[in-house]
């Protein structure tokens, strides 16, 4: 199965935080499981980290994309088709990192990992 991890999902996973739920884990470490990391997460976490406002447990390029080679994460690039369909979705959520994640879950027609209840007020499968 394809998974697209949300930013909070791919923290946590990387510091074995125990905030991440059972099921989220057990689907990243299947190993059957084509695990998606969107560019658009790498980019949330980079500006977060560079605005002080998430601090990581070494440097952002010590993480990345070393952590990505050793997961077997994918990175998931930004397309045009995924921005057309931003441009369509509701504004149920305004974060504009998460609506770039709906939106690139719609088109690739791949379940997000994550908490966020709002992901469900839209026509995508939300898993955690």
């Amino acid at each position: 199965m394809r998974l697209l991890l949300d930013t909070h999902t791919l923290i946590w996973f990387l510091q074995d935080n125990p905030k991440l739920s059972p099921l989220a884990g057990g689907l990243i470490q299947e190993s059957r499981n084509e695990i998606l990391v969107s560019m658009v997460t790498l980019w949330e976490i980079a500006i977060k980290v560079s605005l002080g406002k998430l601090v990581l447990s070494t440097t952002f390029d010590q993480l990345f994309p070393q952590q990505l080679l050793r997961n077997n994460f994918i990175v998931l690039p930004i397309e045009i088709a995924h921005l057309k369909q931003v441009v369509l979705l509701p504004f149920h959520h305004r974060d504009p990192f998460d609506r770039l994640l709906i939106a690139q879950s719609i088109i690739e027609n791949v379940p997000v990992v994550g908490q966020d209840v709002m992901f469900d007020s839209y026509n995508i499968k939300r898993l955690w």
